[in-house]
């Protein structure tokens, strides 16, 4: 059995804890811990039930015994490639059956395996809880899918229809979704980035390259550990490692941690939670060049002090798998691939396509909650949502299409502390601390732009975030005017610190992109 849990939806209510504690566990008050391959299926399963939120996925029912949503049973002679086999691919392949696709279904990844759950690659995984090689994502086993894994697609012949693949062959197509997601941004320097030692993390393998480092067959332990960048990643890679008695010093050109995301005001406790715990937290400094033979030795930082480290992490970020698309004469730009509210692609005049969808991390959509721009967004709720559309309006008549309106929303877990957003707390240039309190680390911050609410994030206090989601889709007013159930008494809002573009490009997990779908700088 494989198990994931929507940990957007989670509350920390920790019924499937007590059901199944082998296979769920909670670290904190609200932080939820899994594995996502248990052995107890009957535990499982009743924990999977009894949760109040529905959070928790297992492995799906057959096709023919699911209701068919839309369509008539039978329908789809033709043939649907999805280019990028992970969470988006995935669910847009088991949608397009539960909508009564039959026509041939092709899946193509340039990774060998199954779709994953990266999530607990940086949590569960690297520290030593499970195997990374067991975070498979639940699914159907009857999508009646040819899957090619381990080949990269190299370019897409529009007037043709085709996908041109890595091994020299093409796959011709009727309908096409793009759903190729982010890779890991390199180290700068390449002969750094190849010194044993450095590593990124992205991937299974990088998940298990980097276990094996940290937990070593032989008992043995690495030093210092130097972790660059603070944004979600770098900071979950630190509190793995400090939970595992390691040394971390984390260097992070910014003033604060999560800066990126969360903008400076917020960050500024980010960075408090990391000392505390033993984080060697360095802002505004860089790593200006990391030596060694073989072998990562030492790593000089822009402030001229000089570190010995065994282990270096670079956690500087994502980059769209786009390059494929770059002569296919679709809008493709660093931030993706520009799609309409119904996930069909522009192309480079603005004009709509067709039978060219794009779905998850890679989709630049617009939004009508921040003034009809493009955002950019690399979270998991919303690769769902969004290949749930994709595929319903892939094989849907014009009249039947939906839109995808999904509000932005993202979690995680470090140091013990649960954090979660809805919104766009980069979309602001206030922030309040809205209901509880910073000391305790239990708090709403409330975000706001020209007076309104624009988005929320919560430190161990995300039962109220769906109220915060109703309000930002309200166009509620900001600072809030309204009583609410534990309000500080010196609640007044504050620069929200929202850094400058440069910056935001490189750490953020949404991004307000502009109007344009050709446009490739970001605003905000």
């Amino acid at each position: 059995m494989r198990v994931v849990v929507d940990l957007t939806k989670c509350q920390g209510y920790a019924q499937c804890a007590f059901l199944a504690p082998s296979a769920f566990q909670m670290q904190g008050e609200e932080t939820l811990l899994y594995d996502p391959s248990p052995a107890e299926d009957a535990q499982v399963r009743r924990a999977a039930a009894a949760c109040p939120v529905q959070a928790i996925q297992l492995d799906r029912v057959a096709a023919h015994d699911m209701p068919l949503l839309g369509v008539t049973p039978g329908v789809g002679a033709g043939r649907i490639v999805i280019v990028g086999a992970s969470l988006a691919g995935l669910r847009a392949a088991e949608a397009l059956r539960e909508e009564g696709w039959s026509g041939s279904l092709t899946l193509i990844d340039d990774e060998p395996y199954g779709p994953y759950d990266r999530p607990p690659l940086s949590k569960q995984a690297l520290g030593g809880h499970i195997r990374p090689d067991r975070t498979g994502l639940p699914h159907r086993a009857d999508l009646d899918a040819n899957w090619l894994l381990g080949v990269r697609a190299l370019g897409l012949d529009l007037p043709a229809r085709r996908v041109q693949l890595s091994d020299g062959t093409a796959v011709p197509f009727d309908r096409l979704l793009i759903a190729t997601g982010v890779r890991a941004r390199p180290w700068p320097v390449p002969a750094e980035g190849a010194l044993d030692g450095m590593f990124v993390l992205r991937t299974r393998d990088d998940a298990i390259a980097l276990q094996q480092r940290l937990l070593p067959r032989d008992g043995s332990r690495p030093g210092r550990v130097l972790v660059v960048g603070a944004g979600f990643t770098g900071s979950e890679v630190a509190s793995t490692c400090r939970s595992l008695g390691l040394e971390v010093t984390v260097a992070e050109a910014a003033r604060t941690p999560l800066e990126g995301a969360l903008g400076s005001a917020i960050g500024s406790i980010a960075a408090d939670i990391q000392r505390e715990h033993g984080v060697d937290l360095r802002c505004g400094v860089t790593v200006e060049r990391i030596e060694g033979d073989r072998r990562v030795r030492r790593a000089v930082l822009s402030d001229g002090e000089v570190l010995d480290v065994d282990v270096v992490v670079a956690a500087l970020g994502g980059l769209r798998n786009v390059e494929w698309l770059e002569h296919s004469g679709l809008a493709v730009g660093p931030w993706g691939v520009a799609c309409d509210a119904g996930c069909r692609a522009f192309d480079v005049n603005g004009v709509v396509t067709d039978d060219v969808f794009v779905a998850g991390d890679v989709a630049r959509a617009p939004n009508a909650l921040f003034g009809y721009q493009f955002l950019a967004l690399e979270h998991w709720a919303n690769a769902v949502a969004q290949a749930e559309v994709a595929a319903h309006n892939m094989v849907s008549d014009e009249s039947d299409r939906w839109p995808h309106l999904h509000m932005p929303q993202f979690w995680s877990a470090q140091f013990g502390n649960n954090i979660k957003s809805v919104g766009v707390p980069t979309f602001a240039d206030e922030v309040v601390i809205a209901q509880g309190s910073v000391a305790d680390r239990r708090f709403v911050a409330a975000y706001g732009y020209k007076g309104r609410l624009t988005g929320a994030v919560a430190f161990n206090h995300a039962k109220w975030l769906p109220f915060y989601k109703r309000l930002i889709e309200q166009a509620a007013p900001f600072p809030p005017e309204f009583d609410r159930v534990d309000r500080p008494d010196d609640a007044l809002p504050v620069p929200a610190g929202v850094p400058d573009r440069a910056l935001l490009a490189r750490d953020a997990t949404v991004v307000v992109t502009g109007h344009r779908p050709t446009l490739v700088r970001s605003i905000r």
